[in-house]
Order: C-alpha cells, then structure tokens, then sequence
C-alpha cells in the first residue's frame, strides 16, 4: 500500500472502530486534531534517527488529549506516521466542513 492508502485505511478504522466520526471531531478546538498528528509525525522523526531533545518528555506533554489516548508504536516510524496523517487529514476534514457551513 502506499503512504496515502495507509493513511485513508487508518482514518477508515478510526471512524469505524474507534468512533471518531465527523461529528466527534467537530467537537474538538481548532488545531487539535492537527497538534496530535504532529506528536506521531515528531516521534517518527525521532525513531528515524532526527535528534530531538527530550523527545520522551517534551513531545508526550505536547499531546492534546488524556494520555490513555496516547498510543505510540515502539520503533515504528511508518506506523507514526500513518497515525499522524489520519489525525491531520480529520483535521483538514474538519475544517472544510466549518468553510461550508460558514458559506452557507
């Protein structure tokens, strides 16, 4: 599969499995669905051998939601990154849907 297919099945899985639907995201403030994305697009950059300081401690704090929701996958930066871009693609999803109904 590719990058992008990767990333539509996780967003697929996170609407089907986890309930994370249109109407959940909307219910999140502006950039945080996007703010997450970026903590599992850091991480991967840090298991692909960026040095990142305090990657363990900095990154974690970052993360918008309760850390029972924070489900980092040990040295895999692929899945890191399919997460990040389910998470950044709710969110741009999110924010088409606010332009529509504010156009409307």
């Amino acid at each position: 599969m590719t990058g992008a297919e990767l990333i539509a099945k996780e967003r697929q899985r996170q609407i089907n499995e986890a309930q994370w639907t249109a109407e959940h995201d909307d219910e999140h403030e502006v950039g945080v669905l996007a703010q997450a994305g970026g903590v599992y697009a850091i991480r991967a950059a840090a298991q692909l051998g960026l040095d990142i300081a305090d990657e363990y401690l900095l990154f974690p704090s970052a993360w918008p939601f309760d850390m029972e929701w924070y489900k980092p996958t040990s040295q895999d930066p692929i899945r890191q990154l399919v997460k990040a871009g389910a998470l950044i693609a709710a969110e741009i999803d999110r924010l088409q849907r606010a332009a529509e109904s504010t156009s409307l």
